[in-house]
């Protein structure tokens, strides 16, 4: 690689860091560094408004957030970031169609602020409304019973605003595949090759569907950020819209660079959290249908749901959707794709996709094979079509993303929750301590009410 274009790939990165980070949003790790660092500021310090980003006309210099700025994504410019991505990169609309939303139905419950829970690993209790600072919410939806129990917006976001979904982006993907499945348009024991023989000699061409859905697939690919010569690079400048330098002969896109990626060791013997296996997915799905993501998103569920606004997502130079973590969409439509997840592919009384869907998620993936990633957090849990299985005593699932994003289904309980958020830190490793006892508690509150 020449020193231009490694160059090149160093300011790329500033460009689709969320991009990069959508792909690290459930990398394992300990809640404890060991290490003292300065504490971030507060969620209260870092509120987009307090510090004034992007406000004036124009913004003082110090206040701007643009490209090429070199860490438009780093704390505490990204807690502005993530209500504003469509500002900085190229996006495709997810239509909501032209027929007049759906109102949610409301009946506002003023005791869950007070619910407590203990954290995982320590020993002092925390309220519900505590845990919103501290997990640096920017909007939290929380529906019972198909019913709006709470609502509160933060930060950049307001009922108008939409944010990025980061990772939960995978679920939708998966979501679409596993309807394919259902509806037998997609065979899940074919060999990737069979479908995209573009794909043949790379690591997805000997793996089947479901291994790519279920990320058990062996790919020899890196996501370490602290080595400069990692695949992780190489994917971002390939997945960049922006123009390529002179000298750059790597691939152009992400279905380009797919073709590229190596295997290591065989299939189907751990979970692997890659995000290449979304976008592989993501042409799988395109490549069955005729249709790119987002088309089937719009079609199939955004169109239908009685969504309020459109979504969109981020695109690479050839306008290939990022599949594995460029939507960005709002509250209220999120928890309607929760209630549609929860009522098995229902909603407002219209079926939507198979029941069989949903239970194949419910179920869960390969609990040994998941237990190899080392998921400190999420001990006893599993992967499947792109969502994340509990095995708890509610049976809950969710669809998760860097920076505390959440959808978080919980049907014992018969609550969906969403949490939009901008953490500091990426990973949820971070966040789950705070986070998963609180959604437990809050849903045991709720199934004691009426």
């Amino acid at each position: 690689m020449s020193p231009a274009s490694r160059n090149w790939i160093t300011f790329v990165f500033a460009m689709v860091l969320f991009m990069t980070t959508a792909c690290s949003a459930e990398q394992p790790g300990n809640t404890q560094t060991g290490k003292t660092k300065a504490a971030p500021l507060s969620a209260a310090e870092s509120d987009p408004g307090a510090l004034g980003w992007m406000e004036g006309a124009p913004p003082p210099s110090d206040k701007l957030i643009m490209q090429p700025d070199s860490n438009y994504f780093s704390f505490p410019k990204l807690r502005w970031t993530v209500c504003h991505l469509r500002e900085l990169l190229p996006t495709e609309q997810i239509s909501r169609g032209i027929g007049a939303p759906i109102p949610l139905e409301y009946a506002i419950d003023d005791g869950i602020d007070a619910v407590q829970f203990t954290p995982l690993g320590g020993d002092e209790p925390m309220t519900w409304e505590a845990s919103l600072g501290a997990n640096y919410t920017d909007g939290v939806l929380i529906i019972h019973r198909g019913k709006v129990v709470y609502e509160r917006y933060f930060g950049c976001l307001d009922e108008t605003g939409k944010h990025g979904a980061m990772s939960m982006t995978k679920s939708l993907t998966g979501l679409l595949a596993e309807i394919l499945v259902a509806e037998g348009e997609l065979d899940d024991r074919a060999l990737v090759a069979t479908i995209i023989p573009e794909l043949k000699d790379s690591a997805f061409g000997s793996a089947t569907v479901r291994q790519v859905m279920d990320m058990t697939t062996a790919l020899d690919y890196s996501e370490d950020y602290s080595d400069p010569d990692a695949d992780i690079w190489i994917y971002s400048a390939a997945a960049s819209p922006l123009p390529k330098p002179a000298d750059y002969n790597g691939p152009n896109g992400y279905f380009e660079y797919l073709q590229t990626v190596g295997q290591s060791g065989p299939h189907d013997e751990a979970f692997g959290y890659k995000t290449i296996n979304t976008d592989a997915l993501g042409w799988i799905i395109s490549r069955v249908t005729g249709q790119e993501v987002t088309e089937l998103l719009s079609e199939r569920i955004w169109s239908r749901i009685g969504a309020e606004q459109d979504a969109y997502i981020t695109v690479d130079a050839k306008g290939t959707p990022f599949a594995g973590g460029g939507l960005s969409a709002g509250l209220r439509d999120l928890g309607r794709i929760g209630q549609l997840m929860l009522d098995g592919g229902v909603f407002n009384g219209e079926r939507l996709f198979p029941e069989a869907v949903v239970e194949r998620i419910r179920a869960g993936g390969d609990k040994q094979k998941f237990a190899k990633a080392g998921y400190k957090t999420l001990a006893g849990g599993s992967y499947t079509g792109m969502w994340w299985v509990f095995h708890n005593d509610h049976g809950a699932f969710a669809a998760r993303g860097v920076h505390g994003q959440t959808i978080y289904i919980d049907p014992a309980a018969e609550m969906v929750l969403v949490r939009l958020a901008s953490f500091p830190q990426a990973k949820n490793a971070y966040i789950d301590p705070t986070s998963l006892p609180a959604y437990q508690a809050v849903a045991e509150y709720l199934m004691m009410t009426e």
